[in-house]
């Protein structure tokens, strides 16, 4: 027992749950810690990619780079704000309205006559009020929510200037009387960033792949609010599996409203087409040794994640999934090395 005290994983799983803990405390700030987080991720890695693709042909100096592309980040957001904020507002009311008064008519075809009764009874309009005043809500807390990660923007700026000068002087905390538990802590951010940021950057491009892919497509068959519907959809796509299942619901309506069954057809054959490309070329290329879950863990993952952690829940809950999966050492996947070494010892064993 003393043994078990002194060992390695319970002084990790202390540590664990000790950072936990710490993030309980600070739960009121977990907005602001996450989309920092976040933000210095994806603004590390694209500044990384830009800096070596710029100095194949002439040197350039990576905080320049990495100024600049804030810079372009910040007009963007601001140009959006200020050009198509009243329009996506507009547009999601409209959308809303028109889901609201979708209508089954029981004489169409048989289909039909079958499921009017069902959504007479589901009463969609009741569920839908509910949601315009939650989104107009939302957007009425704008100024938060634009301060949230201007602050964020802000904080990760400075921590990608100032990279190099807080390795060095984190490392030192390595000599010092909390050595031990600066290692642990370095492990544990290794993996974090190793695994969970990863999946957060595989998601982040693979929410924007399929939004634009979809909205091409959407425009192609003449849906309507697709500034609204490119939101909700890139919104849904950072949920895995569960957010391509709910955006089907309301772009099933409105395809059925303005060109009847057929047009759910062809929402069908498009999110399949972007599920393939998703599944053989997207997730291969992103995540490199990924651990393929069931579904059935996906969506018991999602419900428990979104009933203690709320929306960042459906955002963030697998890729905290793949931490814990990456500490405990779980696979589905072998890395190729590792699998030719094993193939190779086996033929040396028969």
């Amino acid at each position: 027992m003393n043994n078990f005290f002194r060992s390695n994983g319970f002084k990790r799983f202390i540590i664990l749950v000790g950072i936990a803990l710490a993030l309980y405390l600070m739960r009121s700030m977990i907005n602001l810690i996450l989309l920092t987080f976040i933000i210095t991720y994806l603004m590390n890695q694209l500044t990384t990619k830009t800096t070596k693709s710029i100095r194949k042909y002439t040197p350039m100096n990576e905080k320049a780079v990495t100024v600049t592309l804030y810079l372009l980040l910040v007009a963007g957001i601001v140009a959006v704000i200020y050009k198509y904020l009243p329009i996506v507002t507009q547009q999601i009311t409209q959308l809303f309205d028109l889901i609201a008064s979708f209508n089954l008519d029981p004489d169409d075809n048989e289909i039909a006559r079958y499921l009017a009764p069902t959504f007479e009874k589901i009463e969609l309009g009741k569920y839908l009020e509910q949601g315009v005043d939650l989104t107009l809500k939302n957007i009425t807390n704008i100024g938060k929510i634009i301060m949230q990660i201007l602050i964020s923007l802000i904080l990760s700026l400075f921590i990608l200037l100032e990279k190099n000068r807080i390795i060095e002087f984190t490392a030192k905390f390595k000599d010092s009387k909390i050595g031990a538990l600066y290692d642990e802590l370095h492990y544990f951010s290794r993996i974090f960033i190793r695994s969970f940021g990863k999946v957060i950057e595989a998601q982040f491009i693979i929410a924007a792949v399929n939004c634009v892919l979809s909205v091409i497509a959407l425009s192609i068959m003449g849906f309507p609010h697709l500034i609204a519907l490119g939101i909700m959809l890139f919104i849904l796509g950072l949920v895995p599996v569960a957010g391509v299942i709910i955006s089907l619901i309301p772009l099933s309506i409105i395809a059925y409203s303005i060109g009847g069954l057929m047009y759910i057809v062809y929402i069908l054959v498009i999110v399949m087409v972007l599920h393939a490309i998703e599944a053989y070329f997207l997730n291969p290329k992103l995540m490199s040794a990924k651990t393929d879950l069931p579904i059935f863990y996906t969506f018991m993952v999602i419900l428990f994640s979104e009933h203690f952690l709320g929306v960042w829940g459906l955002i963030i809950g697998i890729p905290l999934f793949m931490f814990l999966l990456d500490i405990l050492g779980v696979t589905s996947s072998e890395d190729p090395a590792k699998k030719s070494v094993k193939v190779h010892t086996e033929k040396q064993m028969e």
